[in-house]
């Protein structure tokens, strides 16, 4: 199987060497074009004799990969060979593509060549007419070069799609030859509890109504710290527009270097500012140049005399790698809750996206691991059996807890924070152990903030307490990403459908059971929070 996996494309029958600011025909020879000239100054050459490479030259001077057969010790490929499969057909199909499209420019060339009036005075009909059937010919075998590319990058998908199914199948080890006993066992990253003892598994009685088109949200709601981005998505000079609870919103670092958040509409002319620029710490308006400080003063009003202008902002704060922004009336509270990875995580991956679902949906579905062998078989569940119960334990009053058979540790943060640790021990057979049991975890952060009443921004992260060199591994965001957007259009279709029906009346919470524990008890502190209740359940907080 590992040397199935690395047979890699092959070698295409010519290559044109690269060096070139335009390009001529290789000697009337139809096996290819060669790049033959080389850009020079004005004396035939650049300074001091050298000669000067051209933008055309560097994107079309790059080595062909050849093939590798990469060592292999057993039936399967380890972590490093798999990735470095993935990177070598990535590199082939780049350098590919590369050569594709300096044979169209050149066909192009030819093209002008040909129909060129001025070169038809000098050209006989019959000169014409070979030409034109050469060209007609070479046209041909562009096409076929074409469909050859394609089936290239198809079977390079597949490769990527093989690579998915290695990870989640083979990439670690079997460990039980070397897996401690429960009593000698280190500890580990986790948030299991460590005794059942106040395990409360009693069947859920109450039920839920959450059905009907989705109500406005309620004030109490904003009164929240909201991480709303990446620190590492911020830079000085860029900005990143949001929505939040159905406002428009654009966050930037001024002079100090510190984020702000300010609204995304000038005072002048209800322009978005988030189409403009930011100079010297201020956010520019595209349409008149109005520029506004991170606490919404106008600071500058080119052409015009200086007004005392202001426009709405938020309080914002940055920690630890995130964010936050404060969206209600009261005055914010004076901590921010800490959503670091566990000690000896390290961050591989942070990702943005926003999706078309309401983001209490999106929480119930994330809350929610018993659905995982029946919806997620082409990702990470592939090959789980479905157990013949599955058990959320949990305090008798907590947000978190851990699965049982799962070796999964959940807890749901208000007001819209879901944090997970996940024990890898054999991909596939996971019963009958917790993480405190696994040597190796998978860390993840999911933060929904609501954007509109059916739309939210998740923010994801994902840490692992193993393999540190994947993080430097070259394309691995880009593998990431492939592996997130799969899982997660697993779920969408399923809750785009809920969505759907919850609008038209359906109740999406009518008959609750066990597994649906730490889903329910999200449900009840949200309406208790929207009843303006004193004390909110599961949790020491009053909401006062």
């Amino acid at each position: 199987m590992a040397a199935a996996t690395l047979s890699f494309l092959p070698i295409p029958r010519r290559r044109p060497s690269a060096s070139s600011f335009y390009l001529k025909k290789n000697g009337g020879s139809r096996e290819g074009f060669r790049v033959l000239a080389v850009y020079r100054g004005e004396g035939g050459e650049g300074e001091g004799g050298h000669e000067k490479k051209t933008t055309w030259e560097a994107i079309f001077d790059v080595e062909n990969p050849k093939p590798r057969v990469l060592p292999s010790d057993g039936e399967f490929l380890d972590a490093h060979q798999a990735l470095e499969v993935a990177k070598l057909d990535i590199q082939y199909c780049d350098w590919r593509a590369r050569q594709d499209l300096l044979a169209i420019m050149l066909l192009h060339d030819k093209v002008v060549e040909v129909l060129n009036p001025m070169a038809r005075e000098f050209k006989s009909i019959g000169t014409m007419k070979k030409e034109l059937a050469s060209l007609q010919e070479e046209l041909a075998d562009a096409h076929r070069e074409v469909h050859i590319s394609e089936a290239r990058i198809s079977t390079a998908l597949d490769k990527l799609a093989y690579m998915e199914s290695l990870v989640n199948d083979r990439l670690l080890p079997e460990r039980s030859s070397s897996e401690p006993s429960a009593d000698s066992a280190p500890h580990a990253p986790s948030t299991s509890l460590a005794s059942t003892d106040s395990v409360e598994v009693k069947p859920l009685r109450r039920s839920l109504n959450v059905s009907g088109p989705v109500k406005p949200y309620h004030p109490n709601l904003k009164n929240f710290w909201y991480p709303v981005a990446f620190s590492n998505d911020l830079k000085d000079d860029t900005m990143i527009p949001i929505d939040c609870f159905e406002e428009p919103w654009v966050i930037f670092r001024g002079k100090d270097g510190k984020p702000g958040c300010v609204q995304n509409t000038c005072a002048h002319r209800a322009c978005p500012l988030h189409l403009g620029s930011v100079n010297e710490g201020r956010i520019q308006c595209p349409y008149h140049g109005w520029e506004y400080s991170t606490d919404g003063k106008c600071e500058k009003m080119p052409s015009t005399r200086m007004l005392n202008v202001r426009i709405r902002s938020l309080p914002c704060f940055e920690q630890e790698g995130m964010v936050w922004i404060w969206p209600g009336d009261e005055v914010p509270s004076k901590s921010i809750p800490c959503l670091k990875p566990p000690p000896g995580f390290t961050v591989h991956a942070e990702i943005v996206m926003e999706l078309p679902v309401e983001h209490g949906l999106l929480l119930d579905n994330l809350l929610d691991l018993a659905h995982a062998p029946f919806t997620h078989t082409s990702t990470f569940a592939k090959g789980w059996s479905v157990p013949s119960l599955v058990k959320f334990l949990t305090p008798k009053s907590g947000l978190q807890g851990y699965w049982d058979p799962y070796p999964i540790d959940m807890e749901f943060r208000p007001p819209c924070i879901v944090l997970s640790t996940i024990g890898i021990s054999k991909p596939g057979k996971l019963e009958g152990k917790n993480t405190r049991q696994c040597s190796t975890h998978l860390h993840q952060l999911h933060v929904c903030l609501p954007i509109s009443r059916e739309k939210t921004r998740l923010l994801y992260r994902m840490s692992l307490d193993f393999a540190p060199l994947l993080k430097h591994v070259p394309f691995m965001h880009i593998l990431w990403k492939y592996f997130a957007d799969k899982v997660l259009n697993e779920d969408l279709r399923l809750v785009i459908g809920q969505q759907e029906r919850m609008i038209n009346g359906a109740n999406i919470w009518n008959f609750p059971v066990s597994y649906d524990k730490l889903g329910i008890r999200y449900r009840l502190w949200r309406d208790s929070l929207e009843r303006d209740s004193k004390k909110l359940p599961f949790t020491n907080q009053d909401n006062e």
